[in-house]
């Protein structure tokens, strides 16, 4: 094998660029539709929280968690690597509860992961205030979970375009490809309206657009956009040091002062426009949290297309001959990245097996045969 053609350059894409150029491979092109990065994974928020997001052990929980213990290496090596620091940020996250319901659903929440054996604390609404002074006063509890971590998504996207800049990883942007090249059944590379790249292994890495590829080897999954609206606020200094859930929405902290707020969910199509909606419903969020936010202007607002599966769980492996995929991660892409990018490039280079490719196969969405 010489040349991988790798169709997507969000965090997937390039995590799985990079992974495969440290495997060896030394012909690795990259082909995205816009720009490198500014789609899902410049959008989101960049919180790597398995445990505060899970209600159940199964494989999904399972996967977020061992991808999320990769990622103080992931970043280490990144910054040896380019230099960028993304930022990776062990304060934890809170859950705050703000009703009686709330309250509910907190005391669920604590009961089975303390069970379960996982790191997570209850908290009065004093503690609350003592780990963040600027939450409302109106918090009634909450749940702290330390291993729960945050990154800096727009950092980390920079530090994995540089890595490929600087290992002669071929970037090319603005070209949107229509269908795979075939040839005997097999994928032989892709063709946008202008030009055709030959490869030995072709990899989609397409998040949202991925039904939007023609193939006549496989019968892609139906990936479908969400559209995830989000809103900023700026501060002279950082006011809170942990990223902060109510069960509306959430808060999270950077490092310079900016305050994020998230997000929507709205199965819009690729609607790109910002919704007067939805920058309510955001601002409610955040005046939930923190109503000491209230006279700050917004100073930025943007969305996002999280690449949706009819399960909600992402699509992995190998689909055909030389043709793999890896998409559909929906709310997780930022977290998911470095474990995607480990066992895909594994089986790529070495056809190494992975039971997630079993579990996250795309078979699973095709029609059972009723005998």
């Amino acid at each position: 094998m010489n040349k991988v053609l790798i169709i997507g350059g969000g965090v997937i894409g390039l995590s799985i660029a990079r992974e495969l150029k440290k495997k060896g491979i030394s012909d690795i092109t990259i082909l995205e539709r816009g720009a490198v990065g500014k789609e899902a994974s410049f959008a989101a928020g960049g919180m790597l929280a398995p445990y505060s997001e899970t209600n159940k052990f199964d494989d999904f929980f399972h996967f977020c968690e061992e991808s999320l213990h990769l990622y103080p290496n992931f970043s280490e090596k990144l910054f040896e690597e380019t230099g960028v620091d993304i930022e990776l940020d062990k304060a934890g996250t809170l859950l705050l509860a703000f009703n009686e319901q709330d309250i509910s659903e907190i005391n669920h929440r604590y009961e089975w992961q303390k069970k379960a054996g996982l790191a997570v604390e209850k908290l009065s609404a004093t503690d609350v205030h003592k780990l963040e002074p600027f939450v409302s006063p109106d918090v009634l509890a909450g749940l702290f979970f330390p291993n729960d971590w945050q990154v800096e998504n727009r950092k980390l996207v920079e530090a994995l375009h540089k890595f490929c800049e600087l290992n002669e990883i071929k970037v090319i942007e603005n070209t949107e490809i229509s269908k795979l090249l075939t040839e005997n059944g097999k994928v032989i590379g892709a063709e946008s309206k202008t030009d055709k790249f030959f490869a030995d292994k072709v990899i989609l890495a397409t998040g949202a657009w991925t039904s939007l590829i023609q193939t006549e080897v496989v019968s892609l999954p139906k990936v479908k956009p969400i559209r995830g609206q989000m809103i900023e606020f700026r501060t002279a200094k950082r006011l809170f040091s942990k990223v902060i859930y109510s069960t509306s929405g959430y808060l999270i902290p950077r490092q310079n002062g900016r305050i994020l707020i998230g997000a929507t969910s709205e199965d819009a199509g690729f609607d790109r426009n910002l919704t007067e909606i939805g920058t309510e419903i955001l601002r409610s969020v955040a005046l939930e949290i923190a109503p000491s936010l209230m006279n700050l202007e917004i100073s930025e607002k943007w969305l996002g297309f999280r690449p949706f599966a009819a399960d909600g769980l992402p699509i992995l492996g190998e689909i055909a001959e030389n043709l793999f995929i890896a998409t559909a991660h929906y709310r997780n892409g930022i977290l998911l990245a470095p474990i995607t990018a480990e066992i895909l490039a594994e089986r790529v280079v070495n056809k190494t097996n992975s039971r997630y490719f079993e579990t996250f196969s795309h078979k699973r969405f095709q029609a059972k045969v009723v005998r």
